[in-house]
């Protein structure tokens, strides 16, 4: 069965940085698009960062020039390096390969200011 290990979540101050990883395991599965999704208290969950399996990129306005998604192919995995974090970058940040129905289990990312 495939699943999406998120890792490399915590604790950092505002203006700091963060690099998340994702890797599928259980199978060989290849995934069309990746991506990270993040969730705050109380609001919906909502798209930050995907690339096809091409490495066309897409990014939500409130995280460009901030943070920047890549993937290895041959391994499976997507990475979101995140720089110049901000409070309200504080959610659960999901991987997923969401046309295909994957989803992580989420990993904290919280930025104190």
């Amino acid at each position: 069965q495939v699943q999406l290990v998120e890792s490399g979540g915590g604790l950092v101050q505002a203006g700091g940085s963060l690099s998340l990883s994702c890797a599928a395991s259980g199978g060989t599965l290849r995934f069309n698009t990746m991506g990270w999704y993040r969730q705050a208290p109380g609001k919906q969950r909502e798209l930050v960062a995907t690339m096809t399996r091409g490495g066309f990129a897409n990014y939500a306005d409130s995280v460009k020039g901030r943070f920047t998604i890549s993937r290895d192919n041959a391994k499976n995995t997507v990475y979101l390096q995140m720089n110049s974090l901000k409070p309200e970058d504080t959610a659960v940040y999901y991987c997923a390969a969401p046309s295909q129905g994957y989803w992580g289990q989420g990993t904290q990312v919280t930025v104190s200011s």
